[in-house]
This record gives C-alpha cells, structure tokens and sequence, in this order.
C-alpha cells in the first residue's frame, strides 16, 4: 500500500459555490503580484524494503519552526515561514519567494511502527523516516482447514 496524501474535504477542489469558483480563479491569477503567495513545500514521498521515506524541501526554516505529528495512521508535517521585511533601506520589486504556515499530511498504511518513527532537519530539508513493522509486513502462509465429512471427529454432545 502507498502512501497516500490526506485530505479532510473535498471544499479545497470543488467550490461550493459558481461566486466560490469566481473568487477562488480571480485570487489565484493575483497571488503573485503585489502579496505575498502561500507556501506549500515541496515534498517526495519513497519506500524501501524496512521503511517509508518523506522529503521535504523546507528552505530558509529553522528545526524550531517545524512541528511533525502522527495520530491514527495519519503524519502531518506543519510550520510557519516568515517573511522578514526587517531592513528599512530594501525597496522589493519582487518576491517570488513564499511564505506563511503550511500544513501537509499522508495517510499511512497500517504496518508502520509509530514509535520509531524519526525526522531530521539539515540544509534545508526535512527527512522522516517511518519504519515498517516486521510482523505487519512478513507474509504468513495459512493453513487451510476442512471437515473431513466424519462426524465422530466432531465429538457427540
């Protein structure tokens, strides 16, 4: 099974709304001039034999502004990048740069060991390494039982 990304609704992709839709392309088409856009990171999700693996691009963030949580099967990666127009003497022309809180969850398969899970911040990315349970993941061949049509073999009661 794959890692899935979570999603709660789905009111982010069909607008309730023709005035919702209207709003939500005009928004849109304005995000990049004049404010700033929001930020959703990058992310690459891969598995291995042992674990499932989740990279996420997470530039100019420090490991304070990062927060990884996993509750019912689900790991949810969030945070916050400011923007920091601290210089009095900068005049932008442009900011292709985003900012603001980000959120991003995966539903995973049930064969992950939650209490192994482990996620380390160097140059910029985010790596969480979700490790798979050995007994969940080990294929078992079942025996296949059937009666031998003996009633004796059932006992009398």
């Amino acid at each position: 099974m794959a890692i899935q990304k979570y999603q709660d609704s789905f009111a982010d992709i069909i607008p309730q709304s023709f005035s919702n839709m209207l709003d939500g392309f005009f928004q849109d088409s304005l995000a990049g001039r004049g404010r700033v856009s929001a930020f959703l990171p990058q992310v690459d999700a891969y598995e291995t034999e042992k674990d499932y693996q989740i990279e996420v691009a997470l530039p100019g963030l420090k490991r304070e502004d990062i927060k990884v949580d996993f509750h019912q099967g689900r790991l949810t990666i969030s945070g916050e990048r400011h923007f920091k127009n601290e210089q009095n003497d900068r005049r932008y022309h442009v900011v292709e740069s985003s900012y603001g809180s980000f959120q991003r969850s995966f539903q995973l398969p049930d064969n992950v060991e939650p209490r192994q899970i482990q996620a380390n911040f160097e140059n910029g990315v985010l790596r969480v390494m979700v490790p798979k349970n050995e007994e969940k993941t080990m294929r078992h061949q079942i025996q296949v039982q059937g009666s031998q049509g003996n009633q004796s073999a059932m006992g009398s009661g």
